[in-house]
């Protein structure tokens, strides 16, 4: 094959000519023949005849052409003819060809002289490369040609071989350290800048795919990295500079702390990019996202360093100061119809996001002192840009500062208010921000104690004579009202609304669109108060919807829709009346129609007749044939997922809203995440439809489960539309049921479809927050099938693969607890650690959840296949975290509680955690040991008996703990109190000395927060009145009150509630106690609640 036929040749520069024309018609048949003949039939002679264009022909374009599309026919997928194994098309060539198409590929690199050709021929080299490395295989001659390059006379080609290091690092991976630093150091002294450039980016690159072990022998190469940009700087090349910065963003991502002794000369650097107004607004926000990384990834660097949070302060200020520079007076700022213009590159943004980072990771006790420094004065500066800035600064940082911030609301808000009058329009927006992000932000603080101050002035601005003005100050009363409790909104309801009509007259729609939004979220938040202002609402709502049909009304109608089924929802239907099924009628004349995709009526309907079912119930089932079909559709969509082949691709793609762009393998994905977003929804609302209409919904049951809901459990393109398809699952089998009843052959063949495939997707599922949705899934749909609804099969698969979960947990801990032990003293865990750890606690607890809910519905017949567990119980029992330990206590709790006597067989794995769980300095642990021994007592029968009366002084010293009262241990003291009652009611012949017991068990009560628990103390109680005992009859008075307060607090309900009154009456009779006499030492409420139960 070394020399192809002149015909082949021929042929293919015939076929590169075509593909490259700006004929539509030849291009597209040129496609058809390039697949259908060439890469399907003769990929081998494609591969190489393309290689000798890259060698040969004389137009650049076309060289060019032919490297780009080498790189793209080599990257397809075929089968092996000699494995029949799905693999990248190059590596199914044979051998021979193989080696001489790279062979050539390197002369190519060698021999192409001009630089914007020889990347392109690099590409190439770099996919073949990287197919080497992901295949396990060696490309022999590649690094010696590479590493040759490096050194050549010729820029462009060491430019070149640190850009295919960069592109594909694993072919440097295996070699010795010396080797490679000795690259990177010729590289990083280059005399030429961009060879420098491309060595930088070549060793982020391929820092960032060694371990963190390895990563620590290039430590020693920071200095000569930093060396390379203040030349830049100097000669004000910006997107030299921008490109150097980003590369250090990536190994500040990777090992912070590499940078440890350099970070104070990097800090001060940094800032004088960010000053320099002569360098482009690029280069001066990568040194800002260089700074705001260490934040991130480094907190504790940054606060101990002399001068990083001052700087970064002042420098975020500064940026955020630069805005509207042509626009002094917001003429053209306020005539601006589009709201949402794209700023996202402006320096002022730029700013305002930086503070924000810097207020979450660094916390207030950092951030606030320099910022406040700043406020002030800015907030009196004539320089309406000032005062912007420091009130986008306050919104900026209220979330990150919100435990220092919260108790300095008063000096916040004597900064803030004034803005709200402030002559310069963009000022009283800024002003609304802030309100409406410290409403959000300091939820219930700013509803409760300000009110009075942030309502009336921030309605005084819909008055404004800007419409932008206007829009933000409704969309700021938003934020506060969803916060709002309706007794706080109700004095402000007239005023407020009002004001909220006079701008749904506004020749602006976007202001009415916004004021339609703002009374949607009052009437949510006021609920059944909202109704005194329904007939003055609806007609207008109803106006819109009826009238205005033109194509620019489109989103007014659609956020006049949401307005009118919030209030529905508000209201309720005996408010509604006729109105209900008038509105239902617009709805349905609206979907019918809608005629472009783009219509964001849509959507928004969804959305209302999920609303209006919630508020007619089983009424709106007339409406269902209506509304599914088009949910229906979006619930059912395919992913949209495209193969982009080249960077004109991603470019273009990158362009276009609601995709997401995923590298996989040299290649890029993209997936259209806005059809995802929407399938999401949909399955979201046919979750509310089965809530609501239950049975009801059969109807629609099967077939959503088999081609919606089980099928979105594995739709691993979308971690939402798995979790709404979890959550929706134990929903139909509910409807299910209720409709064909427990037992019936209908549901029991749903059932068997169903659980197979959750079983299968609990050892599928890659996320570990997504996981936990799985287990929920799993465990409320055995709770709606209920008893013995798990084979012994299902039971172990369940088994099998919370023995896989268990061990995956298991590695990252072990992981986590190395990367623990490489921090250094007082270095804080990252925030993903943080989220890390979080998820498995999650995990843990929902795992705990489908162990309690099997062990409830299949008891002893569970044991054998849980006994595969056994040893990780063993492992968490003893472990330092207290989380693995409370799983573990609560696992065998479930045990004591269902498989009653059956579980002695498992007291030598018992006995001992749950004595010394009730000596833990966890009161979560404290109360599950404790909760374990009474239901030993209660439910393990005679052979746990002694063990239950052993246990007692154990439970008295949890009740004795010094902070047995205190919200976070106060449960662990109720369940000790009822466990006791539990072991003296039923293993009384167990215990030594009863009465003793029962006289000190009496000063554990109340129990007034266990619901659980208060029932079988009390009725212990009742009891002991019933029997007349003498502690009792002696502490009268005592228990009289332990009962009020129990019934206060509704731990007492129902018909347990009832004995317990009618033993306390008894009491007081037989003890001759005058309740009169008693009750003034209760508080208000408790005399309230003693009055309505005892007369």
């Amino acid at each position: 094959m070394s020399v192809l036929p002149f015909e082949v040749l021929s042929a293919l520069n015939q076929l590169l000519h075509a593909l490259s024309s700006s004929d539509n018609n030849l291009r597209a048949q040129a496609e058809d023949q390039l697949n259908n003949e060439w890469t399907q039939a003769r990929p081998n002679l494609l591969l190489m005849g393309l290689v000798v264009q890259i060698q040969s022909a004389e137009e650049a374009s076309l060289r060019t052409f032919a490297a780009v599309l080498f790189r793209r026919i080599a990257t397809k997928t075929r089968k092996d003819p000699m494995s029949d194994e799905s693999k990248e098309l190059f590596l199914t060539l044979e051998q021979a060809e193989k080696v001489e198409i790279r062979q050539k590929l390197l002369e190519c690199l060698n021999g192409e002289t001009l630089p914007h050709v020889r990347n392109k021929v690099g590409d190439a080299v770099a996919e073949i490369a990287r197919q080497y490395t992901d295949n396990g295989e060696q490309w022999p001659d590649l690094l010696g040609v590479l590493f040759q390059a490096s050194q050549s006379q010729d820029a462009g080609q060491r430019e070149g071989a640190f850009r295919i290091f960069s592109t594909t690092p694993g072919i440097i991976e295996k070699q010795h350290e010396t080797t490679v630093l000795a690259a990177f150091e010729r590289g990083f002294k280059d005399d030429d800048v961009s060879v420098r450039l491309a060595a930088m980016e070549a060793f982020a690159s391929f820092f960032r795919s060694i371990t963190k072990k390895a990563q620590q022998k290039y430590y020693a190469l920071i200095p000569e990295i930093l060396n390379i940009l203040p030349p830049m700087k100097e000669s004000h090349d910006s997107e030299q500079l921008s490109k150097a910065l980003v590369a250090l963003i990536d190994l500040a991502e990777v090992a912070p702390r590499m940078f440890k002794n350099m970070f104070h000369n990097l800090v001060t650097f940094s800032i004088t990019v960010i000053q320099d107004k002569e360098l482009g607004d690029q280069a001066r926000q990568n040194a800002l996202e260089l700074m705001a990384t260490f934040s991130d990834y480094a907190p504790q660097m940054c606060r101990k360093d002399t001068s990083y949070t001052s700087e970064m302060v002042t420098q975020c200020l500064s940026l955020m100061t630069d805005i509207g520079m042509d626009d002094d007076d917001a003429s053209d700022w306020n005539a601006a119809e589009d709201n949402d213009v794209e700023e996202s590159d402006q320096n002022h943004v730029a700013g305002e996001q930086c503070m924000d980072r810097l207020a979450n990771k660094l916390g207030g006790q950092t951030i606030l002192p320099p910022t406040f420094n700043w406020l002030p004065r800015m907030m009196t500066s004539s320089s309406w840009r000032d005062r912007h800035a420091a009130l986008m600064a306050i919104s900026a940082i209220s979330e990150g500062c919100q435990e220092l911030m919260v108790g300095e609301l008063d000096k916040v808000l004597d900064l803030v208010v004034p803005a709200l009058t402030d002559p310069h329009p963009r000022v009283r927006w800024a002003g609304c921000n802030a309100m409406g992000q410290m409403s959000t932000d300091f939820a219930g603080t700013m509803q409760e104690k300000y009110h009075q101050i942030i309502l009336p002035n921030l309605i005084l601005v819909l008055e404004a004579q800007e419409p932008r003005v206007q829009s933000h100050a409704a969309a700021a009363l938003v934020n506060f009202c969803e916060e709002a409790e309706k007794s706080i909104l109700e004095p402000y309801l007239d005023n407020l609304l009002n004001h909220l009509l006079v701008l749904l007259r506004s020749p602006q729609r976007f202001v009415q669109e916004q004021a339609l939004s703002t009374i949607a979220t009052v009437a949510d938040s006021a609920e059944a108060t909202f109704g005194r202002y329904y007939d003055t609402l609806m007609p207008l709502l109803f106006s819109v919807l009826e009238k205005e049909q033109q194509k620019e009304y489109r989103l007014l109608r659609a956020k006049a829709m949401e307005c009118a089924t919030l209030i529905a929802l508000a209201v309720g239907k005996d408010k509604l009346g006729q109105d209900a099924l008038m509105l239902v009628q617009l709805l349905g004349t609206i979907q019918q129609n809608i005629r472009d995709a783009d219509d964001p009526q849509s959507q928004y309907l969804l959305h209302c007749w999920g609303r209006m079912c919630r508020v007619l119930g089983l009424d709106f089932l007339p409406y269902l044939h209506s509304v599914m079909p088009p949910l229906m559709e979006l619930a059912s969509a395919k992913a949209d997922i495209q193969l982009l082949d080249d960077e004109e691709q991603v470019a273009q793609i990158e362009q276009e809203e609601g995709w997401e762009l995923v590298p996989l393998k040299g290649k890029v994905i993209g997936i259209k995440t806005t059809t995802l977003d929407e399938k999401h929804m949909a399955i979201e609302l046919i979750v509310i439809y089965a809530q609501v209409l239950e049975g009801g919904f059969e109807p629609y049951v099967a077939e959503i489960m088999e081609k919606i809901a089980l099928p979105g459990l594995a739709f691993f393109f979308h971690d939402p539309v798995r979790v709404a398809s979890a959550k929706c699952v134990p929903q139909l089998l509910n409807s299910y049921k209720k409709a064909h009843g427990d037992t019936s052959p209908q549901i029991a063949g749903l059932w068997g479809k169903t659980i197979d495939k959750v079983l299968e997707v609990l050892s599928a599922e890659p996320a570990i927050d997504t996981l936990a949705e799985m287990y929920q899934c799993f465990y409320e749909s055995v709770e709606v099938l209920g008893k013995n609804c798990l084979s012994p099969s299902s039971m172990d698969a369940f088994v099998t693969s919370a023995r896989s979960a268990l061990e995956d947990y298991q590695t990252r801990v072990k992981a986590r607890l190395e990367e623990r032990n490489e921090t250094e003293e007082g270095e804080e865990e990252s925030e993903d650690m943080l989220y890390a750890i979080e998820d498995d606690q999650t995990l843990l607890s929902d795992m705990n959840k489908a162990f309690h809910t099997v062990f409830k519905n299949q008891g002893s017949s569970f044991l054998p296949h849980w006994e595969r567990l056994l040893e990780f119980y063993d492992t968490f029992i003893t472990s330092t975290d207290s989380t693995q330990r409370q799983w573990a206590l609560c696992i065998m709790d479930d045990v004591l509680e269902f498989c009653g006597e059956n579980s002695w067989a498992y007291s030598s794995h018992i006995i001992k955690p749950l004595m010394e769980g009730m000596r833990d300095e966890v009161a979560a642990n404290r109360q599950a040991s404790a909760y374990g021994v009474g239901v030993a007592a209660h439910k393990g029968g005679p052979a746990w008996s002694e063990f239950a009366a052993a246990a007692i002084p154990a439970l008295f010293q949890v009740t004795l703990n010094a902070q047995a009262r205190e919200d976070d241990h106060v449960f662990a003291t109720e369940n000790a109190c009822a466990s006791i009652a539990k072991i003296l009611n039923f293993n009384s012949s167990k215990v030594a000395d009863v009465r003793e017991a029962v006289e000190h068990w009496v000063d554990t009560l109340p129990v007034i927060n266990d619901e659980e628990a208060a029932p079988y103390a009390y009725s212990f109680l009742a009891q002991l009145i019933d029997q007349q005992h003498p502690i009792i009859m002696a502490q009268a008075p005592k228990c009289f009150v332990f009962i009020a307060q129990a019934l206060e607090a509704e731990t007492l309900q129902g018909q347990t509630a009832q004995r317990v009154v009618a033993a306390a009456k008894q009491l007081l009779g037989n003890a001759g106690v005058d309740p009169a006499q008693i009750l003034p030492t209760l508080n208000a409420e408790t005399q309230q609640t003693v009055r309505m139960y005892f007369g």
